[in-house]
């Protein structure tokens, strides 16, 4: 069982989504929280698989509760669903640890999709999202790095296979362009965020594009 934990203000929110979750036999909703803090102390507590963080929300928000997550619970993934499709939320949201950002907009069976995605340990974020993360950061100056340690433990294949991932290509698409079998590149990914201390995918974008390693 996918275990949910569901923090939003909005008491008929809450009851849409659970409601809506509950379609699922695999998921199980083993919580709600109405503010940012409230979703810590019942992630701490309950430690479920996924929480589904709204942004605003009193008391603590969205942001700042996935950050106090993200250190008290480093187990517990956050899954930002939102109304608001901001760069401050965006990039704030997954800064702090979300390994996930969707517009509520989204569609029931792409929401429920999302929480086994996160729940399975990897990232996802909406369409639209994805290329504002892409095209924000390759905007950004190539950092002057006199020093690129971090990078230092990583193989050629390493390297080039978390390039890819920074231009947003998915495992399929990077086997597809190295000419190996997808198993090679799971591995791959595996191993490199594992060598660089990284949750996931979102934030290997985000590492990709501050150490200098893939130019505008």
């Amino acid at each position: 069982m996918t275990r949910v934990l569901i923090s939003d203000d909005d008491h008929l929110m809450r009851a849409g989504l659970a409601e809506l979750l509950s379609n699922d036999s695999t998921i199980d909703i083993v919580g709600e929280a109405a503010t940012g803090r409230e979703a810590v102390e019942q992630a701490c507590r309950l430690l479920p698989d996924v929480v589904l963080m709204d942004v605003r929300m009193p008391d603590l928000d969205g942001i700042m509760a996935t950050r106090e997550l993200s250190r008290a619970a480093p187990g517990v993934r956050v899954l930002i669903l939102t109304t608001f499709e901001q760069d401050d939320y965006i990039f704030g949201s997954l800064r702090a640890g979300a390994s996930g950002f969707l517009l509520k907009r989204t569609r029931p069976e792409e929401l429920i999709a999302a929480v086994h995605t996160i729940a399975a340990g990897d990232s996802l974020l909406s369409p639209s999202v994805t290329r504002r993360v892409i095209d924000r950061m390759a905007k950004q100056p190539t950092p002057d790095l006199a020093d690129q340690s971090s990078l230092a433990g990583l193989t050629p294949r390493e390297r080039e296979v978390l390039a890819l991932i920074a231009r947003g290509l998915s495992n399929r698409e990077i086997a597809a362009a190295l000419v190996v079998e997808e198993s090679t590149i799971r591995t791959h990914v595996k191993r490199l965020l594992m060598k660089l201390g990284l949750r996931d995918r979102v934030q290997a974008v985000i590492f990709a594009y501050e150490n200098g390693l893939n130019a505008p």
